[in-house]
């Protein structure tokens, strides 16, 4: 299967919530829509919005809601509203015209102020899936985004959780994220077959609670 047949970010998600083994590993995650962000901001109080289809960070809105105050950060610029309408309103014209999905905001473990995640890569060579990498990404100063292409920067996983955590985390947290992803492949391949390589990005949260974010078929 081409990987751009499978670029939903939706579909994706649904097929790993449907299997109790890794549901507990995905952030929830709802369509966008004015009432959907409104329970979910006063649910989780920090919210991230990002296209159905698109990679490479772009598109991607943090929104919070502290007291009666709203705001959304879009890259390096935040905006503030005193009402969840006038936010919605700004928002509708921030996004673009594409179809958006909700997904509970994360508050990351992070190395100097600036939070971090992970990109784990697996390729089918000869049959087998084989582990391509497992990097760290830490985001540019001032951004939420970690994507290399918008300035964040690579380093080994096992630097990133040191960092980040602790130096005991290390090999637990790896052997954690090597377990998921081949739960998660075998749960994508048996629904999907034919794709040929995954690209997942977790974050693992100060008290080590690891999450999924996405999974890219087409991982760049």
């Amino acid at each position: 299967m081409d990987g751009r047949q499978l670029a939903s970010k939706w579909l994706k998600t649904e097929a790993l919530l449907s299997d109790s083994r890794v549901a507990d590993y995905i952030p929830a995650t709802r369509m966008y829509n004015s009432s959907n962000l409104h329970q979910m901001l006063i649910q989780y109080g920090f919210v991230v919005i990002k296209p159905v289809v698109g990679g490479g960070g772009a598109g991607v809105i943090k929104v919070t809601k502290e007291g009666a105050t709203y705001r959304y950060t879009y890259m390096a610029h935040t905006r503030s509203f005193s009402s969840f309408d006038a936010m919605f309103r700004s928002l509708s014209s921030a996004k673009k015209k594409r179809s958006y999905l909700i997904q509970r905001g994360i508050r990351l473990a992070t190395i100097g102020g600036r939070p971090i995640d992970y990109r784990v890569k697996v390729v089918k060579t000869n049959g087998a899936w084989v582990f391509r990498s497992l990097v760290g990404r830490v985001a540019r100063k001032g951004l939420f985004v970690t994507n290399l292409c918008k300035g964040g920067t690579m380093l080994t996983a096992g630097q990133g959780i040191r960092r980040s955590l602790s130096g005991n985390r290390v090999r637990s947290k790896k052997n954690e994220m090597r377990h998921v992803t081949r739960i998660c492949t075998a749960i994508l391949e048996a629904k999907y077959p034919g794709i040929g390589q995954l690209g997942f990005d977790y974050g693992i949260e100060r008290s080590g609670k690891m999450w999924i974010f996405e999974v890219n078929t087409r991982p760049q």
